[in-house]
């Protein structure tokens, strides 16, 4: 599997699935969220409706994935997952882990061969962008998935080089 990463706009990445940094509810909110909602449209969340008001009554998990259309993106799926907020009191390394390991199952589920990833948690949930880094590339690189290409996308040039460090770490 080939990693790479892009500074850039996730909404416009041409690949199998975008995996959304989404907050429980499922129902669209700042940041990664509420790009992917407005430019995706109302496909999206009507299948987030429509998962809230069957399978997920209380919200997704934080550190679970589950997928939607992509709607109007140019991508066929996103995979919604709830990162963690960062916490100074307690070590929540797991939860993010989790949140890459379980969008890759799902993309592996879906039969996806490119998946974007956003810097999950690192925005308002207040993960440290360099341990955010850390996390997401290690994960993904233990995960084995059976991806031709995982992309971070990466929305700034801190981010872009938070990852470039972590990466060839």
């Amino acid at each position: 599997m080939r990693l790479t990463l892009v500074q850039g706009d996730i909404t416009r990445q041409r690949v199998d699935a975008v995996v959304n940094a989404a907050n429980s509810s499922l129902l669209g909110g700042g940041g990664v969220d509420g790009a992917i909602h407005r430019r995706g449209g109302p496909a999206i969340l009507n299948e987030c409706r429509r998962l809230r008001a069957t399978t997920f009554t209380d919200g997704l998990p934080t550190g679970q994935a589950v997928a939607t259309t992509a709607g109007d993106l140019p991508a066929r799926w996103v995979i919604h997952t709830v990162g963690p907020v960062h916490s100074t009191s307690e070590d929540r390394s797991d939860l993010l882990a989790s949140c890459y390991r379980e969008s890759l199952r799902v993309a592996a589920e879906l039969g996806a061969t490119t998946v974007a990833f956003p810097a999950v948690s690192t925005g308002v949930y207040g993960w440290p962008m360099e341990d955010g880094a850390r996390i997401a590339v290690r994960t993904v690189r233990e995960a084995h998935a059976s991806l031709a290409e995982t992309r971070f996308v990466l929305f700034d040039e801190a981010a872009y080089t938070a990852f470039a460090k972590a990466l060839s770490g």
